[in-house]
């Protein structure tokens, strides 16, 4: 599965040269990992509330390909490139809507911690909606 976002670029999400600054590529990760989770029939926040876990990054890739401006819309393509009850590797790509130009490409890694940050794993009844198969227990 596939998600993807759209965004508009703010003023304030650039640099001096009026190009988006480097670190907000990170950000528009984590709108598009919610995003996909969210499709996916899973709310990060019931996680956190309801089965005590949390999603920790504990890696983050990004290569910047062409620069994105103010007030271009753009498109976070999200989708789960590695998953199993302990870890996730979302993957993306983020493009300008209009022409389709690709201006980033990346990854992220997670581990799912309990409360006391702690290792833990992610309950069975949350496989499917990650791509996980039962056997992987």
């Amino acid at each position: 599965m596939t998600t993807i976002t759209r965004l508009r670029v703010r003023y304030a999400e650039t640099d001096q040269m009026g190009v988006v600054y480097h670190a907000n590529y990170i950000i528009w990760m984590e709108v598009g990992r919610t995003e996909f989770c969210r499709e996916a029939g899973v709310v990060y926040r019931d996680l956190e509330d309801k089965e005590n876990l949390r999603l920790a990054v504990i890696e983050a890739n990004c290569r910047f390909v062409a620069p994105a401006r103010y007030d271009d819309e753009v498109e976070i393509h999200t989708s789960i490139a590695e998953a199993n009850p302990r870890v996730l590797r979302f993957s993306y790509v983020i493009r300008r809507s209009i022409d389709q130009v690709k201006l980033a490409e990346g990854h992220t890694k997670h581990i799912f911690l309990d409360t006391n940050m702690k290792l833990a794993k992610l309950p069975p009844a949350y496989f499917a909606k990650f791509g996980i198969a039962t056997a992987k227990v």
